[in-house]
């Protein structure tokens, strides 16, 4: 697996932290989580725009 370096204020990592501890889970794991999540939503607003693009662009050529 690569490995990333990163900068963060140390407030947001302590909360990292205080999130990982919780759900018993390495700051890795919880990271990576989060990023897989951004990813889907940004997937999930891309279709969504190019949906409503095709559907502007099929209105227009009607």
């Amino acid at each position: 697996m690569a490995r990333v370096l990163i900068s963060m204020p140390k407030e947001f990592l302590g909360k990292i932290d205080e999130i990982a501890d919780e759900e018993q889970r390495s700051r890795s794991e919880l990271i990576r989580e989060a990023l897989r999540v951004y990813i889907h939503r940004h997937k999930l607003r891309e279709n969504t725009l190019a949906g409503h693009n095709a559907n502007l662009l099929e209105s227009m050529l009607d």
